[in-house]
């Protein structure tokens, strides 16, 4: 029987160090980086790194527009901005169509 990576990534959402090591210890093919400050996100960017396989890294919660720029120059892959689509002021829209 042939070994066959799945065709599924193991994506693992962590909120610390430990949680980020004992993922990565455990075969994480791509870590979340869940609501941590930009300086532990960057330690934690580091941490992925310096391993010797290349995981995806996404910053989740704790972004904010003011603060998108700091967690970018951690060096994660992705970005979740979820103020973007999470909390936006509705807008009353209507159409009405007229008969030509």
């Amino acid at each position: 029987m042939q070994n066959r990576r799945s065709e599924q990534t193991i994506e693992i959402e962590v909120r610390n160090k430990a949680e980020l090591e004992e993922a990565l210890a455990n075969g994480a093919e791509a870590v979340l980086l869940d609501n941590m400050s930009i300086e532990d996100a960057r330690a934690a960017v580091a941490l992925v790194r310096s391993g010797p396989r290349r995981l995806s890294v996404e910053i989740i919660r704790g972004v904010k527009l003011e603060n998108v720029r700091a967690y970018a120059e951690t060096g994660a892959d992705y970005i979740s901005v979820v103020c973007l689509t999470h909390s936006p002021q509705a807008v009353d829209l209507s159409m009405r169509f007229v008969p030509a």
